[in-house]
Parts: C-alpha cells; structure tokens; sequence
C-alpha cells in the first residue's frame, strides 16, 4: 500500500507520495490561500489528494494540519490559521475523498517523521520544536505519538511566559508564541528600532543587542520548562527559526542556565528533514 501524506501549512500545501519502503514516488506543493477561506482550504486539499493518486489504487491517507482536533466536538481547535478553529475538517475531507484519513497535529508529525526518518533516529523520547509563524510542540514516545488525555500534549507555545504579558491570538496574555515566533519577533525588532525589517535581516544586525537578549532569555526560560516537565532523550528544532546558528549555541546555554538539575546535557539539535518533515510525517501515520 502506499502512503499519502498532506501537509496543510500557513502558505502551502504539500503532498507527499511514499511506496512501501519509504521510497518518495511523487512530491507537489501548492499554495495554502488562507485569505479564501475554509472552503478553499478543503477543495485545495481534494484536488491535490485526486492529483497525486491518479495512478495509483491502493492508498492510506496521512493528513498534517495546524491546531489539532477536539475529543469533546470533533472540530479543529488551537489553530494559528484561524479559519479552520471550529470546522469539522476531517469530516469534510472524508466525505468529500470517500476514504478514511487519519490526521494529526503539524508538530506531531513533525516530531515524528524526525524521530522515524529524521535527526533523532535511535532517541527514546523525543520533543519536536517548531519555531516558525506560530510555536508548536510534539512528543513521540518509542516511536509512537504521546497526544495527552485531550490532544495537547507538546503545547509549549501556549505555556504562559510573562504573566499579563502580549495578547495571543487563543485569547490569553503572555504565550510563548507572542515571543519567540517570527512574527512576533519581527514586531519586537520594530518596536526597539523603528525598523520593519525580515528576520533574516534582523539576525545579521542583532549581535550585542536588547532584541537578541530578550530573544534568548525568552526561548531559554520556556524550554528549560519543557525540560523539567518531560526531560526528553533529545529536542530537535524545526520551523524557520530552526535555521538560527546561535539557537544551537547561545540558545542551548540560555536553557541549559535555568533547567533545574545539577546535570543538564539534553541534545539540542537542528532537523535533518527540513520543511518536508510535516508531510512525510502525515505519511508515516
């Protein structure tokens, strides 16, 4: 049987086409246009199921998407592309493809597709980061996805770092995600400088400066939290804030400073699979 995989991100869509051992048969991405709304999302979704499996018959469905699923209603919530909060997306997509799907948190199957094909092959317990638009977490356990009793399990972006802090989108005050995501980062720069610059350009300016120590106390503060709650076997950093160089050095001491233990050596290490770690993950579910 081969395994389709899909991963609906905040600017694209792309699938993912595997034979039985693992092998990539066909790869397309298009774009995700949010500003069309919910319906386009899911028509998206379809054409491109339809599009990649033309030729094939026998076929699993893995479906990679931002926010995750209510056990209570069905319905997508936690999501950072906001017109998917409260729609019965899995439903829509199986009525509309006749098949079953299974589908799953963007950094679950991030995390998993590391652990299985990725940067930590061979670790027990794995914490998968990603750093992008918004901040998310996933948690495989030997190979299997840990979701928690009610599917948050991995939820570090909505741990409170600054009581009565930045207005989140979810509604409360002080998320890591209105920190350390790029666009929060980018508006932090603005408001110290005066400047409207990428993060790209940011970082190369950045040395020695308020941005990047408020940068690394935030991201080592919410991080050593996550260490002292799970205590991982390795964290691998995904998303496109992955591809700071200083995360992996002056960002692992910042954590390293606060965890609370008198040996700290958790693995901090960058993904291996890139942005396509999301899609071969809904593959591999």
């Amino acid at each position: 049987m081969h395994k389709i995989g899909i991963d609906l991100g905040g600017t694209k869509i792309e699938a993912v086409c595997l034979d039985e051992s693992l092998n990539v048969i066909q790869k397309k991405r298009i774009p995700t246009n949010q500003q069309n709304g919910y319906s386009s999302i899911v028509n998206s979704i379809v054409s491109l199921v339809c599009d990649i499996t033309k030729n094939i018959d026998d076929y699993s469905i893995g479906i990679c998407t931002p926010g995750t699923i209510s056990k209570k209603t069905g319905l997508i919530k936690n999501s950072n592309t906001q017109c998917l909060i409260g729609m019965p997306l899995k439903e829509d997509l199986e009525k509309s493809l006749h098949q079953k799907i299974t589908m799953e948190n963007d950094a679950n199957c991030f995390a998993m597709a590391e652990a299985k094909m990725g940067a930590a092959v061979g670790y027990g317990l794995v914490f998968g980061v990603i750093m992008g638009t918004g901040v998310g977490g996933g948690i495989v356990i030997d190979g299997k996805i840990h979701r928690g009793r009610t599917n948050i399990a991995g939820e570090w972006g909505h741990h409170t770092l600054h009581q009565n802090g930045n207005l989140c989108y979810c509604g409360r005050h002080g998320c890591v995600e209105t920190y350390i995501s790029g666009p929060a980062l980018e508006k932090r720069w603005t408001e110290l400088t005066g400047k409207t610059e990428s993060l790209p350009a940011i970082i190369k300016n950045s040395e020695s400066t308020q941005w990047k120590q408020e940068f690394l106390d935030n991201f080592g503060t919410s991080l050593a939290n996550v260490i002292d709650i799970l205590d991982p076997d390795v964290i691998v950093l995904g998303g496109g804030l992955s591809n700071i160089d200083f995360l992996y050095t002056q960002g692992k001491q910042a954590v390293y400073n606060n965890v609370f233990s008198d040996l700290i050596d958790t693995p901090i290490i960058p993904n291996k699979l890139g942005d396509s770690a999301g899609v071969f993950g809904a593959a591999l579910l």
